[in-house]
This record gives C-alpha cells, structure tokens and sequence, in this order.
C-alpha cells in the first residue's frame, strides 16, 4: 500500500496527450483553453464618451471664471452608433453627446449634463454656459485603455466561464483553440447492481454510475456509459480494454471487483497488460482499494474505484478529477480553508475525506463540521454534507479550532487571487 502522497506522484509520471480542436466561442463554456488567446482589435475600439454630456475644447475654456460666462453654440448632436462627427469645429462651439458615442476630433473633454446650464432655456437650448475652466481629458475612455491589440486575453490552461465569453465576444473573436475532453468509459461491476427499479434485498441499484455521469460538466469529460460487468465476465472486460486501445477513449474507469474479494477481476485482467505504471491500494479513507494503471505505449489509462458509494465518489473526487486537471493542462487545484467545529481522530497514516458541512460565521468567517456517518456506505451523511474535509496523513487528532483543508464535492475549487 503507498501513500496519497506517492500515488499523485505516479498520476503526474503517466499523463497522457489529449488533442486539441477549434471551437466556436458561444460553445465554450467549461472548456480549456490550449494556448493563450490574444485580443485581435482594440477596445475600447475609439475614444468615446464616459456620460452623456457635451464635449468641448478644454483650452476654449482657459479663462473661464466665476464672474465671466460664455455661450457655447450647440451645433449637433451624437449618438452611440452614430457614425464619426465630421463637421468643422469653430471656436466656442459644442455638440451634444451620449455615452458610447466617438468624440469628433476637435473636441478633448465632455461636461456631463447634470452639470450643464442651457440658454436661453432647457426646452430651447441654443447654447450651453460656461463659467469655468474644465480640465483637459475629462469623462473619456480612451481607445485601448481596455485592451490593445495583441494584449493577452486569457492564458492557456483557463477553464472558460461566461465571463470569458463576454470578453471572446465582445473583442470579436469567433473561434479558439481548445483542449479536447477526455473521454470517459465507465463500467460497474457486480453481480448484485442493477438497473430495475424494483429490486430485491440482495441487489444494489445501479447509483455510482449515475453520480459520475452527473458530474461530466463540472469536471470537463465526456462520459459514455459501458454498462454492468457481471462476476463471471473478466474476459469481457479484457476485451473491452483490448478496443479501447484503438478506440477515442481515453480512460476507462470501473467501479467495483478492486478489492481481494474472490470476483474481484479488474486487476487481475489490469495486469495482463503491458504496464508503464501502476498502483493498487492507497493508505487512504474512503477508497483504499483504488487502483491505477497506465497502458505502455499508449495514451490510455484505467482507474479501479471501489464499489461502495462513498468511496467511489471520493476516490473520482480526489483520484480521477485532479488527473484530468493535468491532462487538460490546468493548474493543480487549491485546497481553501476553514476552522474546525468538532474535533476528528483517524489513523495517523492514512489521509481521510470526511463528509462535512461548510458555514459562515457572522463575521464572515468559514467554519466546516465533520458529521457522524462517515462509513463508506452512508448516503444520508453525503446528503447532508457540502464539502469534503481532506485530513492528511502523518496526524491522528484534529482539535477544534484547527484549519483544515476543503474541497467541493461536485464542482472545482475556484482560485481567488
């Protein structure tokens, strides 16, 4: 049995490649970018507007004063959209303008109109008075001062989010370059799961597959489902593997038949195969008997889960998930972190997950509760839970009032920075 710590060490030896594709940027969400994307034009793409206002001359207006008025003739008016004013500007002269809208060359600065007093009337304005000097470059956004062309936009390895989209969309980027999703196989196995909805006592219904299949969006793969492996088909499953080495898939993962059990197969038939790496149990809880296997010679690999629901869960969470992260090429996930409620004890050297419930104090401040039912059979616990507490190895007792480490069940960790 090897520690967590020594079985990241192998995920990280035996990642494999993924291709690449372009895709549209309306399709993008949840997919990760495979090279740096770079504006490709200016934005803002011409100074314009701050307020809605009337641009001037600032130097019309250097020997302004309290006491002296000036009549500044209105001679247009622009709006977002409108096309570039291209009237001559005389001296003391103004145009009216909206938000958004590009201000015509002559002009350096914009009063907003709350500000702006008419003659003779607001119903009749004619002018604009001016008793004041206004200072040059005032309620302007200039072109660029956003983004200039060849500016980074977002860097390879960014896991896009509506809020990348409205970036891709509104610089007028219409197609990138994205990491392919892994794909998925997956198998239970047993001859107790099932499918039916009535079962008997001695069955199991068929529940890791669907959970794992639930979180494909959130943790960035494809999955296909490759049905139940009964006791008696070790030689199925060998030949499944054997298509999958000329096949899209890229991982198989089973659930179920990893443990020293007499119908445990998965890695007897795992060991007909030429092997690069591999690893089977890990001092860890829930999922001990997880298993690991990478294909010599090619891009594929299979995870072993354990079969109760819990550990399978944990194990995809901490096993499978951070492995696509790599693969995908995205920064290892950081743990965030919370002050204990209750106290845990565990064995030393194992690291733990624990079912737990995340809260805010009323000052804001993160507290986690490991609950009772921690045994790898219990859903209602997994219910009642919103984060995984992860207890490393090398420590028995966790005190109330200590800072642990949480991750999300069925979602990433977000990087604030």
């Amino acid at each position: 049995m090897i520690s967590y710590k020594k079985s990241k060490i192998i995920l990280k030896k035996s990642i494999i490649k993924l291709g690449e594709e372009f895709i549209n940027t309306d399709k993008c969400l949840n997919r990760v970018t495979s090279k740096n994307i770079y504006a490709q034009s200016y934005h803002p793409a011409g100074d314009n507007a701050a307020f809605d206002g009337y641009a001037v001359k600032s130097s019309d207006t250097n020997k302004l004063n309290r006491k002296f008025f000036k009549k500044f003739k209105i001679v247009g008016s622009i709006a977002a959209g409108n096309k570039p004013l291209k009237k001559k500007i005389k001296k003391f002269q103004t145009v009216e303008i909206m938000t958004g809208a590009l201000i015509p060359k002559s002009f350096d600065t914009i009063i907003p109109i709350e500000q702006i007093n008419f003659y003779p009337n607001k119903k009749n304005a004619k002018h604009i008075l001016l008793n004041k000097r206004i200072s040059k470059f005032e309620h302007i956004r200039f072109k660029g001062s956003d983004f200039k062309k060849k500016d980074l936009l977002i860097p390879q390895g960014t896991i896009l989010q509506s809020n990348h989209i409205l970036a891709l969309k509104t610089l007028g980027i219409k197609k990138i370059q994205v990491k392919k999703k892994p794909n998925i196989l997956f198998f239970s196995t047993g001859n107790e799961i099932t499918n039916k909805e009535k079962i008997s006592d001695w069955e199991v219904r068929n529940s890791n597959c669907h959970y794992i299949h639930s979180l494909n969006q959130n943790f960035l793969f494809n999955f296909k489902d490759g049905g139940i492996l009964r006791d008696n088909q070790s030689q199925k499953f060998k030949s499944h593997i054997n298509k999958m080495l000329n096949s899209k898939i890229d991982l198989i993962v089973t659930s179920g038949a990893v443990s020293a059990g007499k119908f445990d197969f998965v890695p007897q038939i795992i060991k007909n195969f030429k092997l690069s790496y591999y690893f089977k149990s890990v001092l860890i809880r829930p999922g001990k008997p997880i298993m690991f296997a990478k294909i010599k010679g090619k891009s594929k690999v299979i995870f072993g889960l354990p079969g109760n629901p819990i550990s399978s869960a944990a194990c995809f969470r901490f096993f499978v998930y951070p492995y696509l992260r790599s693969l995908l090429g995205i920064k290892e996930e950081i743990s965030f972190k919370a002050i204990l409620k209750n106290e845990f004890i565990k064995k030393k050297y194992f690291t733990r997950f624990v079912k737990s419930k995340l809260s805010t104090t009323k000052n804001g401040k993160l507290e986690v509760h490991i609950l009772k039912g921690q045994e790898s059979f219990r859903i209602k616990s997994f219910i009642q839970s919103n984060i995984w507490v992860m207890l490393p190895s090398g420590k028995s007792k966790f005190k109330k009032g200590e800072t642990v480490d949480c991750f999300f069940p069925n979602h990433p960790n977000k990087i604030l920075s």
